[in-house]
This record gives structure tokens, C-alpha cells and sequence, in this order.
């Protein structure tokens, strides 16, 4: 069989139901934060064009940066779209109209920043689980002033029910505007994240402590957003590593991964980042099984994979050896934004040059590094 063949066969082009979603093939677009939604959050003409594109160029899932969910405390950075208003619902739908028409499916991711609130358009303070200092250094790329982070206020249990009920009133107006279905962002370092880390989260009440407590805070958001959305899809992402500390893992390893799945059964889908882009040695637990494998026995949902999904080989590996059912890309695809026709047809892969996101990670970048490429070509 020669190389050609093996591709038109790639299983990321079969057909699949994520939960109660047809997908046209196991290829999604990862969420990636691009910070060019208009200064009030309304998505523009522009994240029109961007969302589009992936689209036509063939993947079965898109599912959108993380949306900001309430008009307080909830935006991390400045020019992030958000789904608290009526106008930005009235910008998603175009985003959604777009994406629909080029045959893909869209799902809106739901995040917190929490403690890594970098970009507040309405002055707001950030808040966490705990007053604790994160990890690292603000995101230059993504507007950030590049020094230390600030120390949160800790939240009140009058806080923690307000972050909840923007989670559902968010997922509430994702669907009025259209999408496919909701995500909600408990990974990465953001707020949901930070209550389920044991160095960020030094709560005494039931949502500190063990692992079964810390988790608690996704699991409730997961649960209320559901009992608000019936049978809508509703997803949940989780990682180990963050966006400010790429070394952490669970400090319990499998036995913490089984506690934070079996919290999460209520979810439509569990949606995994790992570690590296060797995805299945780094994903990969002392006893032998991935941190993905584990997500799907225990949950009983099916599973999308994130990292190094763009090496086809691997990718290949990950559905065959039953280690996730769906594959999110993230620079993969903004690379290739036609990846899934260049898989069908058997053509190369572009590889992802980071100069397409400097100085910051806009669309404007994106744009300008275009333009330049393609006026001198390589």
C-alpha cells in the first residue's frame, strides 16, 4: 500500500458521534486564545473569517477560545470575547452561521481566568481559590506585562456561587446563539484548574483539601450547567500542566485521575490536554494505561485528545489503540487550516512557524504573517 493509500484511510477521517453530536470525522479544532474580539468582547468580522476557514478546510469540530462568562471577574484578557450580553450572542451567531455553512460542528469554550486574570476591561481584581501568587510570568504574547503575577483575593462562598451561575447563564446563551454545544475550561491554570491544584487551592472548606473536594467546584458547574441546558452538549477540559507551570502533574497520579473522571460523569465529553507532543509516552501513567484511556474508562464518555495530534502516525495510534475517540489540534491546525482535506488528498503538511503569533497572538498577526509568506515565498 503506498503512502497515498494509507492516508485516504487515516481513521481521523471516519465519521463520529461525540456524545449527541454528528461529527463528519474525528478531527477538531483545539481552543486557542487569539485576544481580536472588538474591546467590549463582541466577536468581529474577522473571528468570522478565522472560524470559517477552518470550516471549509474540512474539520468535524470547532470548538472556540475560552469566552469570558460573567461581567466581573471572569475575563483574562484584554480584546477576549465574552458570552455575557446580548451583543456578544448577536457576534457568536454570525461566527456560528459561518461555521455551519462550511459543514462543521461548534462548540463554545467557557472559561474563568481566575488568579491569571491578565486583561480586566471592566478593573475588576483577580480572584482565586486561595491568596496565593500563581506560577510564572504574565503572557506577553497575549498581552500580558511579562513580570510576576498578582496575588488574588481569596473567594467567599458568595464568589463561588456567582462564578457558577455565569457558567450557567454563559452556556445559557450559547445555545440561544447557535452552537453546537458547550466547554467548559477546567484546565490550562484557570480559575476551575486552580481550586482542583494543591498549591493554589489551601481552602479548609469543602472545596479544598483532598482531591474530592477539589474538584468539587468543576464538578458543580458541570452539574448546574446541565440541569439548566438538558440535553444540550456539555463538555468538560482538564490538564495536569498550565499555561504558568508546565511541570505539574497531579501529585496523586492515576489514583487523583480517577477521582477527578468519576466526579465528571454528567459531561456530554471529556476533553484532555497532555503533557507533550509525544502524546502517548507522555500521557502515559506508571501502570501503562494514558491519562486519556483512564478519562474514557472511567467516565464512561468518550474522549478528546489534545498534543501533537498533527503527526499522523500518532494520531493513527491514539484512535486505533483506543486512547481517545476525537483529536483537537491546535497549531496542527493553524498551520493547516485545511488539514483534513490535505489528509484526504494525500498532501503535505505545513509546519507551524511561531512567528504567525509575535508580537502578541492576534489575528492581525496571523494576517501579516500571511502577507508576508506568501510575497516571498520560501
Amino acid at each position: 500500500m503506498t503512502t497515498t493509500e494509507r492516508t485516504l484511510t487515516h481513521p481521523a477521517l471516519e465519521p463520529f458521534h461525540l456524545a449527541a453530536l454528528p461529527l463528519r470525522n474525528r478531527l477538531a479544532v483545539a481552543p486557542m486564545t487569539r485576544v481580536s474580539a472588538a474591546p467590549d468582547g463582541v466577536p468581529t468580522a474577522q473571528m468570522v473569517d478565522y472560524y470559517r476557514e477552518f470550516a471549509t478546510g474540512g474539520f468535524g469540530l470547532i470548538t472556540t477560545e475560552g469566552i469570558y462568562t460573567d461581567s466581573t471577574h471572569s475575563q483574562g484578557y484584554f480584546n477576549q470575547p465574552g458570552l455575557v450580553t446580548d451583543r456578544h450572542v448577536e457576534g457568536w451567531q454570525a461566527v456560528v452561521e459561518a461555521v455551519h455553512s462550511g459543514g462543521a460542528a461548534i462548540t463554545a469554550q467557557l472559561m474563568h481566568a481566575g488568579a491569571i486574570s491578565q486583561g480586566n476591561s471592566r478593573g475588576f481584581e483577580p480572584i482565586g481559590p486561595s491568596a496565593v501568587r500563581p506560577r510564572g510570568q504574565m503572557m506577553v504574547d497575549y498581552g500580558g506585562a511579562g513580570g510576576a503575577w498578582g496575588v488574588p483575593r481569596e473567594m467567599s462562598a458568595s464568589d463561588i456561587d456567582d462564578v457558577v451561575g455565569g457558567f450557567v447563564t454563559a452556556a445559557e446563551n450559547a445555545r440561544a446563539a447557535g452552537f453546537d454545544g458547550v466547554e467548559i475550561h477546567g484546565a490550562n491554570g484557570y480559575l476551575l484548574d486552580q481550586f482542583l491544584t494543591d498549591y493554589t487551592n489551601q481552602r479548609t472548606d469543602e472545596y479544598g483539601g483532598p482531591v474530592t473536594n477539589r474538584i468539587r467546584l468543576t464538578a458543580r458547574v458541570l452539574n448546574e450547567v446541565r440541569a439548566a441546558v438538558g440535553d444540550f452538549p456539555v463538555g468538560v477540559r482538564l490538564s495536569q500542566t498550565k499555561v504558568n507551570d508546565f511541570t505539574y502533574r497531579w501529585p496523586g497520579g492515576e489514583a487523583d485521575a480517577r477521582v477527578v473522571f468519576a466526579a465528571l460523569t454528567a459531561a456530554s465529553f471529556l476533553h484532555i490536554a497532555s503533557e507533550g507532543r509525544d502524546f502517548i509516552d507522555t500521557a502515559r501513567f506508571p501502570s501503562g494505561t494514558t491519562i486519556t484511556q483512564l478519562a474514557r474508562e472511567v467516565s464512561g464518555r468518550p474522549v478528546v485528545a489534545n498534543g501533537g495530534m498533527h503527526v499522523l502516525e500518532q494520531a493513527a495510534k491514539v484512535l486505533a489503540g483506543g486512547h481517545a475517540d476525537v483529536l483537537s489540534l491546535g497549531r496542527g491546525a493553524l498551520a493547516n487550516p485545511d488539514l483534513p482535506r490535505r489528509i484526504q488528498d494525500g498532501a503535505a503538511l505545513a509546519a507551524f512557524d511561531y512567528a504567525m503569533l509575535h508580537p502578541m497572538a492576534t489575528l492581525d498577526s496571523a494576517a501579516a504573517w500571511r502577507a508576508r509568506t506568501e510575497s516571498d515565498p520560501v
